[in-house]
């Protein structure tokens, strides 16, 4: 396999092998997987060795929503691209985008861009910082690699582990900022009241997401919004992976619950390289009296690319499709689970789904899935992240190799060979360092 040929070469001078962790190959199949790729288009992903797969798993990581290469969207950059990307002067691409921004969240008065969901993050929590001349900040959730975040495991090694990334070292975070990150669970309210309790007058920021693996208990959201308003901290919305699923614009416009400022990147413009974050005028103001400045945060694609997006999403009612197409998949999963009587759990919003094997040895089962449906052209995992792409035929190819490889799994698991199936080592799970 020329991909992971390749793979073994990039191990030995990228440390980690791969710029995201969530694309490692050993996340998915290791010494298996396909690892890299020629061509992208559609649902259809082309390796390195010549092979097309049908894309049935985590899909750019949520960024391509409209499908990869998709041609409004490309064709909207290529005319950038001609008419150059970058120069002395701005272009004026970045001011119709935050006035879309912000016609789509009435809440939110201004803008500020980068390129990437972490750094939009870490920009949204020096904001915070600096409009309220505090210092620390409560999360839920995962928000990226960035010092502020992974400082929450400076006290207690384990503190992100149910923040849906476990095994997150602090090494290189400067240990000043122990007690700075302060977590609690979705849906907890109560462990959010007792951070408030310790750390009112100290509080910067609240963080969350929205919603992502379940939905917001009655009142939740409510309450938080209350808890911000009433400590004079900032609320933040992180919408980088919630953002344009369920409809166009954040997710919290669906709940009627406004934040101060709200973060997003990935799917807002379908791969390209962008991020935003939004806020009300007395917060945003703030960025001017911090300094937040990088080059390639001017630059052309990522502008013409999130409007081309955006108003395609807009305009195709793509948010339907979407929760349709992901819906589909669920209840899927669910069928051939119990028609090969297999115990699964099905969790996430329909455009953000997620699967998990219901048994010890749960992930060499999500292995020997994977590496199945790899045989069957399908790139598949126990995530499924749907796209404008995804039609109703390629669903149904998806679900009835499903259904063959759930009914061989469960013999698997009857005669206790899940293990002895597998043509590698067990996957992943987590944040692991990747020896040579």
């Amino acid at each position: 396999m020329k991909g992971q040929e390749l793979y073994k070469k990039a191990r030995r001078i990228i440390p980690g092998g791969t710029q995201l962790l969530s694309k490692r190959p050993e996340m998915f199949l290791p010494e298996l997987w396909p690892a890299y790729y020629k061509k992208a288009e559609g649902v259809n992903v082309t390796d390195l060795d010549g092979n097309k797969y049908i894309d049935m798993s985590i899909f750019g990581v949520g960024a391509c929503i409209l499908g990869y290469a998709d041609k409004d969207v490309d064709d909207a950059v290529k005319q950038a691209i001609d008419n150059g990307i970058a120069a002395t002067l701005n272009c004026p691409e970045e001011v119709e985008l935050a006035e879309l921004l912000c016609e789509l969240h009435p809440w939110a008065e201004m803008v500020r861009y980068a390129r990437s969901g972490g750094e939009a993050v870490s920009m949204a929590i020096r904001i915070a910082r600096a409009a309220t001349g505090r210092d620390k900040v409560a999360f839920s959730g995962y928000h990226g690699w960035c010092d502020w975040y992974l400082a929450a495991n400076l006290g207690e090694t384990d503190a992100l582990d149910g923040q849906l990334m476990p095994g997150l070292e602090p090494a290189g975070v400067p240990r000043g900022l122990k007690g700075t990150a302060l977590p609690f669970h979705y849906n907890r309210l109560e462990e959010l009241e007792e951070i408030v309790s310790e750390h009112e007058k100290e509080l910067a920021a609240i963080i969350m997401e929205p919603e992502r693996g379940m939905a917001p208990e009655p009142g939740f959201l409510e309450s938080v919004r209350k808890i911000a308003s009433a400590t004079g901290a900032v609320l933040i919305f992180d919408e980088i992976t919630s953002g344009f699923r369920m409809n166009t614009g954040g997710i919290h416009l669906r709940f009627g619950v406004n934040p101060d400022m709200a973060v997003f990147a990935k799917s807002m413009a379908n791969g390209y390289s962008m991020a935003a974050v939004i806020g009300k005028e007395e917060v945003m103001e703030a960025a001017q009296s911090t300094f937040i400045s990088s080059t390639n945060w001017s630059e052309r694609t990522g502008p013409v690319a999130a409007l081309a997006t955006i108003r395609k999403f807009e305009r195709e009612n793509v948010a339907e499709h979407l929760i349709n197409i992901g819906e589909k998949i669920q209840n899927g999963w669910k069928e051939a689970a119990d028609g090969a009587g297999l115990m699964i759990d099905v969790t996430g919003i329909p455009p953000l789904s997620h699967f998990s094997f219901e048994y010890e040895n749960d992930l060499a089962i999500s292995t020997l899935f994977t590496q199945e449906m790899l045989k069957r052209g399908f790139l598949a995992w126990n995530q499924f992240k749907s796209s404008y792409a995804h039609k109703d035929i390629h669903v149904e190819k998806y679900l009835k190799e499903v259904r063959g490889v759930f009914a061989e799994i469960a013999r698997a698991i009857e005669k206790d060979q899940v293990e002895k199936l597998l043509e590698g080592p067990v996957a992943q799970r987590g944040f692991y360092r990747l020896t040579k």
